[in-house]
């Protein structure tokens, strides 16, 4: 098999409708799979999404968490779409950036001064 212009063009086509390359060689015929990738990359084709459907992920199940993921509790724990952020968390810390921020605040004034006189009458 050999790439003539037509056929280039029948594949440029066929790409740009977004049919897989199992798809494009089928219809191309005598043409493996990866030669139509191949073909399309050396041609500079725009690259397209998996075409395999993800499934949306929405954190993660309290069995699913390991000590790098972040353990910030998303949702009522007794609704069955409860779950944990699941981010990547900081070095040393059990949240992601974002909920490390919301839980480790800075005292404000007034309460860090009266817990500095606490410490100080001990």
């Amino acid at each position: 098999m050999s790439w003539t212009d037509e056929r280039i063009q029948q594949l440029k086509d066929l790409w740009s409708q977004g049919l897989s390359a199992s798809e494009i060689a089928d219809i191309l015929g005598d043409i493996t799979r990866n030669a139509v990738i191949g073909k399309a990359h050396r041609l500079g084709l725009s690259g397209r999404p998996s075409p395999i459907k993800k499934k949306p992920t929405r954190g993660a199940t309290i069995l699913a968490l390991t000590e790098r993921m972040c353990k910030w509790p998303v949702g009522d724990p007794k609704h069955q779409d409860f779950h944990f952020c699941g981010k990547n968390a900081l070095a040393g810390m059990p949240y992601c950036a974002e909920h490390a921020a919301l839980a480790y605040q800075p005292a404000s004034g007034s309460k860090k001064r009266e817990e500095d006189r606490n410490v100080g009458a001990a």
